[in-house]
């Protein structure tokens, strides 16, 4: 094989900067130029003279369009210094069959790879797209809206894009995507054929302001659980709890879809009954009420259940105040520590957990911090007898009142952890839980320690209260549950009412069948209506003597049969479904929609109801809900703007973390 002494022909180098996009490349006789495409100036377009002197050029040619500087400048980096590429072995096809491929040769190219520019082509940079993304960022986030004046943030800009002039005025630029969403969102409420529950929350402010926010829960034409925070109104001292329901009509109105409303969750249970009913006489045409709104009116069951564990957590003050001073007295030294931790192995204890002190402001810390202490009981007893400046030691009464109440706290924080873990909080979660409260709260008034019992009684006053308000829902809402029908009410009515459970049944019977019966008679009109249309069209085909008018009649009036197995009676009559953990309540109702077209209707509304306003993110906060500093500063249609917003941007993207530090309203959370 003949080897040539001619040296071989290089290919041209392939233009790889993005600088080029800007650039004709032209070669003459043995000098090549770049050629601008704006101005038609001639620069040097050798390989050897880089492109450093292209990109001066395109920042200081006045004829060239308002291009993405940024992107030009913006170059890509390596981490490390030594960036190693892998050269292209050439060699013909005879060789690749004849021939061992040599291993590849490492080329350095530390000085290309430096200056090398991200290759996103040729971008138009638009002001008012980064302006309005800036906007969307800052409302998204939380962020103030004075960071756009910060020096860092300004030097930050100008480094990335110098030609993004930062607008001051940035609160006008999210008014204006307020008032754009708001209309995407007003249109999908007057889009939706299903009924809204709404969230009625009240919030305060370090400055001791009120606020009302309201949220709209309801289920969409894809089956999917939305909610949408609608308003977020000051109340001055000039509003009353009588005027409450008067802000409530006006937001309703406002948005027009007061003759939707299906239900009213209020976080406190102790707010005045008569709110409701007022908002309730002013949309009370044309639309299903239960038993004169017996589910319209319902009120937060994390709320009720966080009142119970108050008053464990005041019942046991002084002891958890003692408990707290044997935790600081062990963890003084490490000297003490380790003489009580001897002690522990000596008595048997081999417990993973360690002492620690709570947070007095999240209830769930108390109850880890007494639940520790309850497992080293036995080496706190024998410290007393082996250091004498131990005295703040617990009596056995005192021991016995920390373990009984810390077995309350527990049913509490797993039946807490699993509704607020919920990714789907469908109505129909709760009535079991709930249930299982209402019979641990009959066990502990039954129990002979006189504290236990009055502190038992004082819980469930509380307690019943909100059953009295909310049971027929929550049941209501578990009956269209297909794993359950009436057979969970059925199961936990005898243990909770005995000899009184078959009259508390047939109310949940005939509370469902009055509900379903409001339904069929709004179906039933809708469907009467189409046809008396369509024989007022065939009359006006045909000559005027329609016989058929009759049939018309014959047919809505047999349609009427009430020995016609209805939606609800076939559904209550079928066989339950079996449970398991992947079950998908929607999903369910979605496939089953055509079997029943009236049941599931009324099932969207009802599985809607939020019956719990509690954050999932602090379920266990003992403080009331304060707006931050930093919202609470801001003019009332602002921080309503603001807040509203961040809520309808975040529906569009991913679940945000539980661990999010921006979540959709900042809270301050407030020790009781």
């Amino acid at each position: 094989m003949e080897i040539s002494n001619e040296p071989a022909i290089k290919k041209p180098k392939r233009l790889t900067s993005v600088v080029w996009n800007h650039f004709e490349r032209i070669r003459k006789a043995d000098i090549c130029y770049a050629v601008c495409i704006h101005c038609n100036k001639r620069l040097s377009g050798s390989s050897n003279s880089g492109t450093t002197h292209l990109r001066n050029h395109l920042m200081r040619c006045l004829k060239r369009s308002n291009y993405d500087v940024s992107q030009l400048l913006a170059a890509k980096r390596r981490k490390k210094e030594g960036a190693i590429s892998l050269t292209t072995v050439n060699c013909d096809e005879g060789q690749r069959k004849e021939e061992n491929i040599k291993p590849t040769i490492l080329k350095f190219e530390q000085e290309q790879k430096k200056d090398e520019p991200i290759n996103l082509g040729s971008i138009r940079f638009d002001q008012e797209r980064s302006r309005l993304d800036l906007a969307r960022m800052i409302i998204l986030h939380g962020y103030p809206l004075a960071m756009v004046n910060h020096v860092g943030f300004k030097v930050f800009v100008k480094d990335l894009q110098p030609l993004f002039e930062v607008n001051s005025a940035i609160e006008l630029d999210c008014m204006e995507i307020y008032g754009k969403e708001k209309q995407k969102v007003y249109e999908i409420m007057s889009r939706s054929h299903g009924r809204i529950n709404l969230a009625v929350d009240m919030w305060a402010s370090p400055e001791q302001v009120e606020y009302l926010c309201l949220t709209a829960h309801y289920i969409d034409e894809n089956w999917k659980l939305q909610k949408k925070i609608l308003n977020f109104v000051s109340l001055d001292s000039s509003h009353t709890e009588d005027m409450l329901s008067e802000v409530i009509v006006k937001c309703l109105m406002e948005w027009e879809v007061g003759h939707k409303l299906f239900s009213m969750t209020f976080h406190d249970c102790a707010i005045n009954n008569d709110i409701a009913v007022r908002v309730k006489d002013h949309f009370s045409q044309n639309r299903p009420l239960l038993s004169s709104g017996r589910l319209l009116d319902v009120r937060c069951s994390g709320h009720v259940l966080n009142l119970i564990v108050q008053d464990c957590i005041e019942a046991l003050g002084e002891v958890t105040q003692k408990v707290r001073e044997n935790v600081r007295y062990v963890k003084t030294s490490q000297a003490t520590l380790g003489k009580f931790n001897e002690i522990a192995q000596q008595v048997g204890i081999s417990s993973q957990q360690s002492l620690f002190l709570d947070c007095p402001s999240q209830w769930n810390s108390t109850y880890l911090m007494l639940e520790a202490v309850l497992e080293y009981k036995a080496a706190f007893s024998l410290l007393q007898e082996h250091d004498p400046a131990y005295t703040v030691g617990l009596s056995d009464t005192e021991w016995e009142w920390t373990s009984s109440i810390t077995s309350s706290m527990k049913l509490l924080l797993e039946i807490i952890s699993v509704l607020s873990s919920n990714k789907c909080p469908t109505a129909n979660v709760y009535f079991p839980e709930i249930c299982d409260v209402h019979l641990q709260l009959i066990e502990w008034c039954k129990s002979p320690d006189d504290f236990i019992s009055s502190l038992a009684l004082k819980m469930k006053a509380k307690f019943d209260k909100y059953w009295s308000k909310c049971s027929l829902a929550l049941a209501v809402a578990a009956i269209l549950d297909p794993r359950f029908k009436m057979k969970l009410v059925e199961y936990y009515y005898p243990q909770i009412y005995g000899a009184a459970a078959a009259d508390r049944i047939k109310d949940v019977s005939d509370g469902i069948k009055e509900l379903f019966s409001v339904y069929c008679s709004t179906s039933s009109s809708t469907h009467q209506g189409v046809a008396l249309l369509g024989s007022s069209l065939a009359s006006t085909s045909n000559d005027s003597r329609d016989r058929l008018k009759g049939f018309d009649k014959f047919i809505h009036e047999t349609s009427q049969n009430p020995n016609i197995v209805s939606d609800l009676d076939k559904y209550l009559e079928e066989p339950v479904f079996p449970r398991n953990c992947d079950f998908n309540i929607l999903n369910w109702w979605k496939v089953q929609k055509p079997r029943y077209p009236v049941l599931s209707m009324m099932v969207r509304d009802v599985l809607g109801i939020p019956m719990s306003t509690v954050a999932p993110e602090d379920p266990f906060s003992t403080g009331a809900r304060v707006l931050d500093h930093y919202r609470s500063s801001l003019n009332p249609d602002t921080r309503q703007a603001l807040i509203c917003t961040q809520d309808w941007l975040q529906t569009g993207l991913e679940e945000p973390s539980r661990s999010s530090p921006h979540p959709a309203l900042p809270l301050a959370m407030e020790a009781n």
